[in-house]
Order: C-alpha cells, then structure tokens, then sequence
C-alpha cells in the first residue's frame, strides 16, 4: 500500500483507483485553446491534466486555467525553479519536476518550501534522457539509475518537509520501464505514477504502453498512468480506459468480446462489433457482449454474455442472459441486435 496523496480533490495512491492523466498539447499561456483540449480531455475520462510550463507567461496563465478547469492542474517544469515557485504560486494543483535538470539542492528547496506552504504535492520524474550525472557515471542508463536519481531527490524534498510525493522512473525502453518500476516498488512507499516515455505514433504507442504500462499493474504496481502518445491526447485516455478494463482495474464499462473472423463467417459480424463498440465505449455500466461470427465457439462465447449474437449461414441468433432470445436473418442482423442492446442499456434506467 503506498501513501496517498491529493491533487486538487483527486486522491492518488494509498488504495484509491488508478488515476488517468494526459498532457495538453497547446501553448498553455493560449488559456482558450488549452481549456478546450482540457474539456476534450475530462469528457473522455481524464482525471488528472498537466500543462508545459516554458516561461512566465505560460506560469502565469495557470492562475485562469485552474479557474477554469474541470480537472487539476499540474505544472510540467524543466529548467527552472523559479517556474516552479510561479506556477505554484498561480494555483497549480500539483507540480512535476526533473529535479536532474532544476538545479542543486537549494533549487530544489526553493521549490520544497513553497509546495509546502501551498500545501500541494510534487511528483519526481526521472526520465532516461536526464538522469542525474552522478548516478549516470556510476550506473549507466539503468533502472538503478533512474531509481536511485529519483530516490536521492525525494529525499532531498523530504528533508525540507515535504512528503506529499509521487515518483516516475520513465524510459522508452520497455523492459527497462518494467525493471525500473518493480525495482523502485520494492525500496519505497510512493505512489507512482507510470508511464512508457516517447513511447510513439498511436500504433506503436498504444503496444508498448500496454505492455508496459499493463504488466506493472498486473502485479499491483502503479497508482496514474500516462500513455505517451505522438497524437491527439484525448487518444492516450481512451488507450488508457482500456489498460485498465484489461487489466481488471475497471468494472463498470461495457466489454465486447468479438472473434476476429475467419473464413467461415458468412455475415459481416467484423462491421457489427466496431459499432458495438463504437456505441457503448462511454457507457458506465455492467455488461458483457458478444458478436461472434460463427457456430464454431459463437453460440458458446455468446451464452457467456448478458447479451450476444452468434451468426450462421443466412441467420443470426441472438442472446440474452445466456438463452437463445430468436433467430434473425442476416442481412437485419445488425439492426436486431442493436435494437436489442439499446433495450439492455436502458433497463433501470441506466445511462447509455
């Protein structure tokens, strides 16, 4: 169990959900433009936003986007702690540092006594590319390395009182991501926060996010999650939602469970299952589906749901709660059985 935290009203670690952050993209002193991609964000299911924090201007303008926002604020600093005492001091929830590139020790207790007296946590981020030289001689570009770096600056903010403090020990390499994080599980309390770094394009990104990001969480570890994307941020949340379901960490969601198809599927159960999907991402509710596209395990796997279909040469049979509900041609296959899913997703009144 690790310490917890709270970021605004968001609480992290110590038991609480895993967290989903993602990052803007826009110039944040543009406060309009950072405020809707923030919007975009908390609509798919953000908890946690961070924004660049590249010189005063940019500090500055936190002040009316945290007013603003939906979600809390973390300031991403690089370079300067005197960014970081501004952005603290124009209302961030919650600053990120690189204590490797802030400074020495008096940088970092400038930045120590002000989180303090703001009363908002810090998060540690030691990242591959700017591990501290020290620790880089000694070790190389290792999980020793980016553990011990982000461990000897915690402690530095740990001398100076404060212990609100969440860690990252990112790399782009995955099994150095993995090896790095269970090593840092094993030395300390301190919610962390994972991620693969640079991890790429929406296509390679979301793998070895997955793969990283899933491997570490399935063995207990990790308390917010980032999936790095070189896309549409709001394309890291919906990547994120489902690390989660994969991994069990999420219950209420609508999990479509369709065969990739093969030769001897005679509909089109491939175009049926996107919709599906497509239809009930957002939905907060319990619910298994099934679109299976033949005999062979369809009726089996689609028993197995609240509802599914199962299809066969000119006909589909439709499910519920495990029992053949009726038989439909199908060519009216797909209409059926989204008539009969937006029936499910009503009951009790439950939001689609």
């Amino acid at each position: 169990m690790t310490r917890q935290i709270r970021v605004g009203g968001v609480t992290v670690g110590g038991g609480a959900p895993v967290r989903i952050q993602s990052m803007t993209t826009t110039p944040t002193c543009d406060t309009e433009k950072t405020l809707a991609q923030i919007r975009r964000l908390a609509e798919a299911g953000c908890e946690i936003v961070r924004v660049a924090v590249r010189d005063e201007r940019d500090a500055r303008a936190i002040r009316r986007i945290r007013d603003a926002s939906p979600l809390p604020v973390v300031a991403d600093i690089h370079f300067s702690a005197e960014l970081a005492v501004l952005a603290v001091e124009s209302g961030a929830d919650k600053v990120r540092i690189n204590p490797g590139n802030v400074g020495g020790e008096a940088q970092i207790r400038r930045v120590a006594d002000c989180v303090k007296a703001h009363n908002i946590p810090v998060r540690v981020g030691s990242n591959t590319g700017s591990i501290e030289k020290g620790y880089l001689e000694k070790y190389g570009r290792s999980a020793r390395a980016l553990v011990e770096s982000a461990l000897a600056d915690a402690a530095i903010f740990e001398k100076y009182g404060v212990h609100d403090l969440c860690i990252s020990v990112k790399a782009s390499s995955v099994p150095l991501t993995v090896e790095a994080y269970t090593l840092l599980n094993s030395r300390a309390d301190y919610p962390l926060h994972l991620g693969v770094t640079e991890a790429g394009t929406k296509e390679s990104g979301v793998v070895k996010s997955s793969i990283g990001i899933g491997s570490l969480l399935l063995r207990g570890i990790g308390d917010t999650i980032r999936v790095s994307l070189t896309d549409d941020p709001v394309e890291e949340i919906y990547a994120a939602k489902r690390i989660l379901r994969a991994c069990g960490l999420e219950k209420d969601f609508v999990e479509v469970v369709a065969c990739p198809t093969c030769g001897r599927c005679e509909w089109n159960s491939m175009a049926l299952a996107q919709e599906v999907e497509r239809r009930t991402f957002g939905c907060k509710k319990r619910l298994k589906v099934a679109v299976m596209g033949c005999v062979v395990n369809g009726p089996g796997e689609a028993k197995d749901c609240d509802i599914g279909i199962a299809g066969g040469k000119g006909s589909c049979v439709i499910f519920r709660y495990g029992e053949p509900v009726r038989t439909v041609s199908a060519d009216r296959a797909a209409e059926e059985f989204l008539a009969e899913l937006s029936r499910r997703l009503d009951e009790n009144g439950e939001e689609k």
